[in-house]
């Protein structure tokens, strides 16, 4: 999927007239940003390759929905080229692209929130969770209910640092947060999991 978003994006070069040769030399990510921004084809392609999987392994956290994470991931990259003309390097390139995905998130559930009022914080979940319940065993198919049912602050740090995705000080920086604030997030999510889980237990 990856190659046809760079084939879209490779399009748009062209028709602009922006869409410079291929070039082979090694880089780093601040290098590759920069070559990417001025239509370096393999620049961008190699940024791709980079992190493509990674910001659709987020945005799935995020959503619970395969479908909806690939098309979040396929629009982020999309945008890519003009949104990184903004990247200034304070940041690891990481740590932008996962604050790029989280703002693309919430604005896509700002919509949906505008499209279904009666909907509380995640309206489409149960939706998503149906259409996508072949593909999951009962116990992801609890958790993703369970994090559906945190409020968007616990649910957006346990993305960023489920399987050591993150450090916490990684996240905190995504969050612009403290790293004492990551840590007590984490443990508030397993408190109430806990709870969630021996409430239905008791059932």
């Amino acid at each position: 999927m990856a190659e046809a978003v760079q084939q879209v994006v490779e399009a748009r070069w062209v028709s602009a007239g922006r869409c410079s040769s291929v070039t082979a030399v090694p880089m780093d990510d601040e290098e590759l940003v920069r070559a990417a921004a001025q239509g370096d084809r393999a620049a961008f392609a190699e940024l791709l390759e980079l992190h493509y999987d990674r910001i659709f392994r987020f945005c799935f956290r995020l959503t619970g929905s395969g479908e909806d994470a690939e098309d979040l991931t396929q629009d982020i990259c999309l945008a890519l080229p003009a949104k990184l003309k903004s990247f200034r390097g304070r940041a690891r390139l990481g740590t932008w692209l996962y604050r790029v995905a989280l703002n693309a998130v919430h604005d896509r559930r700002r919509r949906a929130a505008s499209r279904a009022k009666a909907a509380e914080g995640w309206g489409d979940w149960e939706v998503n969770r149906r259409a996508a319940a072949a593909e999951r065993s009962t116990e992801l198919d609890w958790l993703r209910r369970s994090m559906a049912a945190l409020p968007e602050d616990l649910r957006d740090t346990v993305a960023l640092t489920i399987d050591g995705e993150m450090t916490h000080r990684e996240a905190a920086e995504v969050l612009g947060v403290s790293e004492g604030t990551v840590s007590w997030r984490l443990s508030e999510v397993r408190k109430r999991l806990r709870a969630m889980r021996q409430e239905e237990e008791r059932r």
